[in-house]
């Protein structure tokens, strides 16, 4: 893909920077906003803070150096005189605004000390007779050493150049009242004055619906593409033997509930295909997702071959391998633990028994992917968290194998639009009811000002044989950041509460020094655990039934209810207090709320999505997928409903249609799948 025109290599390369190759991406490069430059303002009736264009006649203009130096001209209409400043200019801007030259002037004014003003504004040169613009001025997003003029020249030959043909056949449209391709295009880069058009993500218009149902569009017809090429490989299909899984379950303490069930279900039939599963296996926190990778594991054992399961912390990680072990072991089944920590003799000898097969189950962090591991007949790759890790760390595991199973698990429920959208080429099994037993945790939002009242709380729950988190979002003190840190949290607990053993948990701690700390905090021999964000997930103390968050508004709500599932997890009336400080912006406030009215982890998820969007609840690195530009999953829900209904009946039916429509949107980016 090229441009049909001519484009320098500087040029080329600025375009690059912003997914720029060919004529179709810079018609697809829509404005961040307009702005009306279709009807000029007389000096005189310009308002403070409101943008308007003036057409006037340089007066004077000089550098001064009071108290910096800038650029200061005095213009003027028939109305009166207009301030002109510029704080950084060029010299070519200094010649061009030459006494009695007439300028055409766009920017806010402002009141200023000498009257009316306008600081960098835009100055383009005119004729008296030159005629306005009829339509609006767009804006559009861009990198250093690319301006606006230049890109909107550029976007401008390429709309020329282009015939904007549909790609799609009339039924793909049926029923919707959205004007042609080409219409949309147009009128999104060069809208009527009077079209009611609003900041880029919030638009109804039927002309930017229209891109953003042709944008899911194609993002269907890629997660169905790559859905069908994963049915084509093939994968040692692992036999439901059932007999090392039957002594499993009849040696835990608690039964499956029916989601667990379900979900085991369908992972073990999946396991028994030729074909390569690829399935997410997401559950609220505690919804008990363990004991299903567990069975997993074990069906691909009872076939003679080796599961691998990778977590993204080594807490998580070696709290996994501690409870399989305790599974695993009485069954004749060794399991291996591998994590950067370990000594190179440790590492070594792990590594061969990896290789050599004696390891049926390898439980570790990036370890595991890295060259020197090498699996002796891997078939199942499990990884917790999977969105912790990059798609080629993902990739990187299943690379040991030769098309392994792999089972991808997630504490953080994925918003259905999200999973229609961004892992449709993944099967998903969903454990939507929590185990019996777990107590339901209160949720309080506490000022910081009533510290001293959380102080008497936390000496009340520890005095009565209880445990208490204290969670701190960072480790030292920033001067960027004034928050309550772990390090000098600690130090101040020792201080307040020193009849209680206070220990703490970090990111920088040895290996060694946080297992300690677990081990010591798992026997009650310390009853309130300093920590940051490293317990936020995998870790599991019954006892412990009080959880405080330090600047609370500072987390991410996923965050945040990670962190409250840490506790409710034995017979204990639970709590979480979520400590803020005021002032507390909107975005905050919104945050707090959704948290303290719910504790469902799928309605948390669905508002988080659209708080923020899915760019900041996936990030492309992620997910493998290039994110949605003009779509949003939640809030054009109808239209996803629609693109994935059409999806498969359009590739079988128009199977070019659909090659065409995928050059057009994906074009040199990366195909629409899930890693």
């Amino acid at each position: 893909m090229s441009f049909s025109f001519p484009v320098s290599a500087a040029v080329k390369d600025r375009l690059e920077k912003l997914g720029l190759y060919s004529d179709e991406d810079l018609a697809l490069h829509l404005p961040l906003r307009w702005e009306d430059e279709t009807h000029l303002t007389a000096i005189r009736d310009l308002k403070p803070g409101v943008a308007a264009v003036v057409q006037a006649k340089v007066v004077v203009a000089e550098i001064l150096y009071r108290p910096r130096r800038q650029l200061v001209a005095t213009v003027a209409d028939d109305s009166g005189e207009l301030i002109i400043r510029f704080l950084n200019f060029y010299p070519s801007q200094v010649q061009a605004l030459q006494p009695g030259r007439l300028f055409r002037i766009s920017g806010e004014s402002r009141g200023g000390f000498f009257g009316m003003e306008m600081v960098h504004p835009r100055c383009q040169a005119t004729q008296p007779d030159t005629p306005l613009p009829d339509r609006l001025t767009p804006v559009y997003p861009t990198t250093a050493g690319l301006g606006q003029l230049s890109l909107r020249k550029l976007i401008d030959k390429a709309l020329a150049n282009l015939e904007l043909e549909e790609t799609l056949p009339e039924v793909a449209y049926a029923g919707l009242d959205f004007p042609s391709y080409a219409e949309a295009v147009r009128l999104l880069h060069h809208p009527v004055p009077d079209m009611p058009l609003v900041q880029m993500g919030t638009q109804e218009a039927p002309a930017f619906l229209r891109l953003a149902f042709d944008e899911l569009l194609a993002q269907q017809f890629s997660l169905h593409l790559a859905r069908q090429a994963r049915a084509k490989k093939q994968s040692r299909p692992l036999r439901q033997n059932g007999s090392l899984i039957q002594v499993l379950r009849a040696s835990l303490h608690f039964t499956l509930t029916k989601a667990q069930e379900r979900a085991w279900q369908e992972i073990g039939r999946d396991l028994a295909k030729t074909r390569p599963m690829r399935r997410l296996l997401q559950g609220d926190v505690g919804s008990g997702k363990t004991v299903v990778a567990a069975f997993a594991c074990l069906q691909c054992i009872e076939n003679g071959m080796q599961a691998a399961i990778m977590a993204p912390t080594e807490i998580l990680a070696e709290q996994h391998f501690r409870k399989l072990k305790d599974w695993f072991e009485p069954l004749g089944v060794e399991v291996a633990w591998l994590a950067s920590a370990l000594s190179p003799t440790q590492k070594k000898k792990t590594v061969a028994r990896m290789a050599s097969g004696e390891a049926r189950l390898s439980v570790g962090t990036h370890a595991l992917f890295q060259k020197n591991v090498h699996f002796h007949d891997l078939g199942l790759v499990i990884v917790d968290e999977q969105h912790r890790f990059g798609v080629k760390q993902r990739l990187a595991l299943s690379q040991k194998g030769v098309e392994p199973h792999q089972l991808m698990m997630s504490a953080t429920p994925i918003p259905r639009t999200l999973a229609m959208s961004y892992f449709a080429d993944l099967d998903v099994s969903t454990i939507d009811e929590l185990p019996p037993g777990r107590t339901p945790v209160t949720t309080k939002l506490v000022a910081d000002s009533r510290r001293d009242e959380i102080l008497q709380r936390v000496r009340a729950v520890c005095r009565e044989g209880g445990q208490a988190y204290w969670v701190c979002p960072l480790i030292e003190e920033s001067e960027k950041i004034d928050l309550q840190t772990a390090l000098d949290t600690h130090a101040k607990l020792q201080a307040q509460l020193s009849e209680l053993n206070i220990g703490l948990i970090h990111g920088r701690m040895k290996t060694a020094e946080k297992q300690t700390a677990m081990t010591a905090f798992q026997a009650n021999e310390i009853q309130v655990l300093v920590s940051t964000t490293v317990i936020e997930v995998g870790v599991d103390v019954p006892n412990a039934s009080l959880m405080l968050i330090e600047h609370a508004e500072r987390f991410g709500l996923s965050q945040l209810h990670q962190l409250r599932g840490r506790v409710g997890r034995g017979a204990r009336e639970s709590v979480c207090i979520l400590l803020y400080q005021n002032p507390l912006s909107e975005d905050a406030r919104s945050r707090l709320r959704i948290i303290y009215e719910s504790t469902d982890g799928f309605e948390i998820a669905r508002q988080d999505l659209l708080l923020r969007g899915p760019g900041q609840l996936l990030g492309a690195r992620q997910s493998g997928v290039p994110l949605l530009r003009f779509a949003n999953p939640e809030r054009d829900r109808e239209l996803l409903e629609r693109a994935a209904h059409l999806g498969a009946m359009l590739i079988e039916r128009h199977p070019d249609h659909v090659r065409a429509h995928l050059d057009r949107w994906l074009g040199t980016r990366l195909n629409f799948t899930s890693g």
